[in-house]
């Protein structure tokens, strides 16, 4: 377990730079690793794919395309069993308060625990139990006229839920509509509104303390509309159609919501789509395919507490994070799903990485002097092929990329015709297709002899031919993991969500820096808050030069 400077209990390992292995691994990596080529190391090794490859609940992942080898792997065990990741991922479970700057347990995973099977059991089946029935009868056409559920949230409160109804499309109830309002932009949620019937209309607002100042704020004008739409029942009827996810019951009952479901300060928001801010999955859904969600993670989470390191997947996944930020010096990834119901993940990943590690101080507050989280950002697959692969294939940065492909189509579930599945089928071929062939053309590229040796239909008839060859050819050796799901369902979305979870984990240990928390989110809320009375007065006393003169022109 890492320990705050002060604190008690047994010494603290180090911090991954200040370990014999990273000095080893840094060796290993100016005498190996910063001249390795992975179609050499294909043709050296007919197991490469074999014994790079490895299979978890659900997920099966292929880190042969990446440029490591099997010394490098090793060192990156013995890293991480010197900086103590086992103990630390132990003291996760064990629910001991590794949030160390404020205090707090870390415990999502036991909100995905059979009963009885982690800290706080009791409480949070009672609190699942409830969540569910509500989340039964809302769906039900028989007990309620809601067709539109409006989940009024930010951050956590929305990326996650946000992420996860879309990509279970196929297992939600037909005719109920989901949506997600996140943006204190009034335009975000004024061209939902009219939409909208406020009679058939349930609004959750999430917000862990009820005072995320965009989140009530939309609640705020959801709350105006509805009052305004239904006239002299409004009052009584916003009880019926406003629920709250929040632990702060009072400020809600004060809001008008009576309805809440509350969840707990180890609780993360990155990490509560699990908790009661599931509770618009849980709409969708049902509460069997709820807790099949919630059985996949707990699946992973076994995964991770159990196997050994060099079959750990998530484990392997964030010291590979590892080598390739600190070692190889990339700076960012690239997630490419090809599968349209991921489109949310690289937006829900960008918070659970970035935000968990995008720190700059270890966990006693001492300078990191080696690169933290990575920039995460991507599109789904081929969609992405036609925007940013130019940069990926043929840019001056090495980008890696994490490609995730789904075996299965989910179109047996949908209302379409045979005829129309069967082409739909042979359209998903394609996307698998497209999948493979671009991890295979980062990897293989083209040579100035093969380009000069094909033709390109489009090229200039004017120039000489070496010059377009040079234009045509393609450097490889660009890295690529791919994870692939048999079937997009939410059993296998819960252990991919997990995978990504304990990974984020792991780096994190590595670097010795708390994961868990995010103050870098609190500057700009209070330098907000600062500022609003200033819009009001024009009073610039104190500020500088560029953000009063801002001030004053958006006041005109």
């Amino acid at each position: 377990m890492i320990h705050a400077a002060g604190s008690s209990g047994p010494a603290a390992p180090p911090r991954g730079d200040r370990t014999a292995a990273w000095a080893a691994l840094q060796s290993h990596f100016e005498a190996h690793g910063r001249r390795f080529d992975l179609r050499d190391a294909f043709a050296a090794d007919a197991q490469r794919f074999e014994r790079f490859s490895l299979e978890a609940p659900h997920v099966f992942a292929d880190l042969s395309k990446n440029r490591l080898d099997d010394t490098a792997l090793a060192l990156l065990l013995q890293l991480a069993r010197e900086t103590g990741v086992e103990a630390h991922r132990d003291a996760m479970f064990a629910g001991a308060p590794i949030n160390a700057t404020e205090g707090r347990a870390v415990l999502h995973t036991a909100l995905r625990a059979p009963r009885g099977k982690a800290p706080f059991s009791d409480e949070v089946h009672e609190t699942l139990d409830a969540m569910l029935a509500y989340a039964d009868e809302v769906r039900d056409p028989a007990r309620s006229a809601i067709r539109d559920v409006v989940n009024i949230g930010i951050g956590g409160s929305d990326l996650g839920p946000q992420m996860a109804v879309p990509a279970l499309a196929a297992y939600c109830q037909p005719g109920l509509r989901l949506h997600f309002v996140a943006n204190v932009d009034g335009h975000d949620l004024a061209r939902l509104l009219t939409t909208l019937e406020p009679e058939r209309t349930l609004f959750v607002v999430a917000s862990k303390t009820f005072t995320t100042q965009e989140t009530l704020a939309n609640a705020q004008t959801a709350k105006t509309w509805f009052l305004e739409r239904m006239g002299e029942s409004g009052v009584a009827a916003l009880r019926r159609h406003f629920v709250a996810t929040t632990t702060n019951v009072s400020a809600a009952a004060a809001f008008g919501i009576e309805t809440t479901f509350g969840f707990w300060d180890w609780v993360g928001g990155r990490y509560s789509l699990w908790s009661a801010i599931g509770l618009p999955i849980a709409i969708a859904l049902g509460s069997v395919h709820f807790r099949a969600l919630l059985a996949g993670a707990h699946a992973m989470d076994r995964h991770f507490a159990e196997a050994p390191l060099h079959r750990n997947l998530p484990v392997l996944l964030g010291l590979l994070d590892v080598w390739n930020r600190n070692f190889h010096g990339f700076s960012s990834r690239s997630v490419a799903p090809y599968h349209q119901g991921l489109a949310r993940l690289p937006a829900y990943l960008q918070q659970l990485e970035m935000e968990s590690n995008g720190k700059c101080v270890d966990i006693d507050g001492e300078p990191l002097v080696h690169a933290s989280s990575p920039v995460v950002w991507g599109e789904p697959g081929t969609n992405g092929q036609h925007a940013y692969f130019q940069m990926l294939h043929q840019g001056t940065d090495v980008i890696p990329v994490e490609f995730i492909a789904v075996r299965e189509t989910s179109h047996a579930l949908l209302d379409v015709p045979p005829t129309v599945r069967a082409v739909l089928d042979a359209q998903h071929v394609k996307l698998l297709a497209n999948c493979l062939a671009q991890s295979q053309a980062l990897m293989q590229g083209q040579s100035f002899e093969q380009a000069l040796g094909s033709k390109a239909p489009t090229a200039s008839q004017t120039l000489a031919p070496e010059v377009i060859a040079r234009h045509r050819s393609f450097p490889g050796n660009r890295p690529s993991t791919t994870l692939l799901l048999e079937r997009l369902d939410p059993a296998g979305l819960g252990a991919l969500i997990a995978l990504y979870e304990h990974r984020v984990f792991t780096s994190g240990a590595v670097w010795g820096i708390n994961s868990f928390d995010q103050w870098g989110v609190e500057l700009g809320k209070a330098l907000c808050n600062a500022l609003l009375p200033r819009f009001e007065s024009g009073d610039d006393a104190g500020l500088d030069a560029s953000t009063a003169g801002l001030l004053a022109r958006l006041r005109r």
